[in-house]
């Protein structure tokens, strides 16, 4: 029998290491987007439009995300967290590794796009799912008093997953051109499916949500927990969804868009970005850990205010670093960025857990990360490419961009705040008249 002590820890790993095969596959497409799939799978004369339509196809999961979230939130909160983790690590490693064996446009015609597409699709779906179940398995099963801490490991799937997902194309950049646009790309994506597998065994072993047990023990599951959270807790989800853009919009800004716009408007080669990236996420590794505790002594709504002014700024000194070509001030300037993003998305997700009544929180949650996700997060890359094209790779509008980007986070963090602090002031008020 498993201990009280041990099942947060168990349930905290398990959640980890499962966002972390979900990150690494979802990572994968990103890259693989940036670096060969507009060649692959959708040829053009013109590179950027190239980059646009794999931009776009990347866009897609993030489109899938908010109603995968509904319908997983549906579920997960009328079936359990557990059953959904396993269905959504299961459709990942399907897609991704399907993606592997796809053939390309030059021996599939259109067909080739069209099945990148709906596996990319599916990958959303995967993740819209993935995201809320591994926060709620970690932080319900946390100790009092630790929530945000404990749903903080999910987050820490993200630099983790990514750290896999720049060793495979850092591994794989270092082929021949030839080998590399033939075999070689599809080398990662296949990997996936001995990942998913390592996944499933791992979450068997991870008992469901204490906090769902209870409310299905006691009869209080929602009918409808989807309508119901629309109906009552819609202010949540948006301002949720507001202080989620900068973490999710942010990382794609500097893990995706970076790439393009270093290697197309700086010269510089893919080798030297990936490296760039490889340094940066592992500070962002073992930066969320240490922001999370940081949190926790702080204040957790005073620490996520900080950090999202912070971001405003963050972007200036941010491409003046990178501006130089330098690979030392280059990785200085992404890595300062990146730790203040990093900080906020490790906080984030339990604060804005702790904002949703148990019987609709899966429901609440997903959607409304998935909502400033998918919206923020997809088409940050694309948005960034149009940018950089029509001011011809020049920097400010691009930091302008991402500016706006931390300023709707704040403002976010600000609403959650109020509500907390809105809701706090009733049930005292409540218990005092009890």
């Amino acid at each position: 029998m498993t201990s009280k002590t041990s099942t947060p820890r168990r349930a905290a790993a398990a959640a980890f290491i499962g966002t972390t095969i979900e990150f690494y596959d979802y990572y994968i497409y990103a890259f693989a987007a940036a670096l060969v799939l507009g060649q692959l799978f959708f040829p053009s004369e013109n590179p950027m439009l190239s980059t646009m339509a794999a931009f776009g196809s990347f866009a897609v999961g993030f489109i899938a995300r908010p109603f995968a979230g509904m319908v997983f939130g549906h579920l997960g909160d009328r079936l359990g967290r557990k059953k959904m983790l396993l269905v959504t690590i299961v459709l990942m490693g399907v897609a991704t590794s399907c993606i592997g064996l796809l053939p390309t446009y030059a021996q599939a015609g259109i067909w080739a796009p069209i099945g990148l597409v709906l596996l990319r699709l599916l990958q959303g779906i995967s993740v819209g799912g993935e995201w809320g179940g591994a926060v709620l398995m970690a932080s319900e099963h946390a100790p009092k008093g630790r929530k945000v801490f404990f749903a903080s490991f999910a987050q820490w799937g993200s630099p983790a997953g990514l750290l896999l997902a720049l060793i495979a194309f850092r591994l794989i950049t270092e082929m021949e051109q030839e080998a590399l646009m033939s075999w070689g790309w599809r080398i990662p994506f296949l990997m996936s499916g001995v990942l998913m597998i390592v996944g499933l065994v791992i979450r068997f072993g991870v008992p469901e949500s204490p906090e769902f047990t209870e409310v299905k023990e006691n009869d209080q599951t929602s009918d409808n927990p989807v309508r119901e959270v629309l109906r009552t807790g819609w202010k949540q989800i948006l301002f949720a969804a507001l202080a989620v853009t900068i973490g999710s919009g942010g990382f794609f800004f500097t893990n995706t868009f970076m790439i393009t716009y270093v290697t197309q408007y700086q010269g510089i080669a893919k080798t030297t970005i990936l490296d760039c990236l490889f340094v940066v996420t592992i500070l962002q590794f073992l930066s969320q850990p240490c922001s999370a505790l940081l949190a926790e002594r702080l204040g957790e709504g005073r620490f996520l205010k900080w950090v999202a002014s912070l971001c405003i700024v963050v972007p200036y000194p941010m491409f003046l670093l990178v501006q130089t070509g330098n690979l030392l001030y280059m990785t200085a300037g992404i890595a300062l960025a990146v730790i203040l993003l990093a900080a906020l998305y490790a906080v984030i997700a339990g604060y804005m857990a702790e904002a949703f009544p148990a019987r609709v929180r899966y429901s609440g949650i997903s959607i409304a990360y998935q909502l400033g996700s998918g919206l923020t997060g997809g088409l940050t890359p694309m948005i960034g490419t149009f940018i950089a094209a029509q001011f011809a790779g020049q920097w400010v509008p691009l930091a302008l961009f991402f500016s706006v980007l931390a300023l709707m986070s704040l403002a976010g963090v600000l609403g959650l705040a109020h509500l907390r602090s809105v809701n706090a002031t009733l049930l005292s008020t409540t218990q005092g008249v009890a």
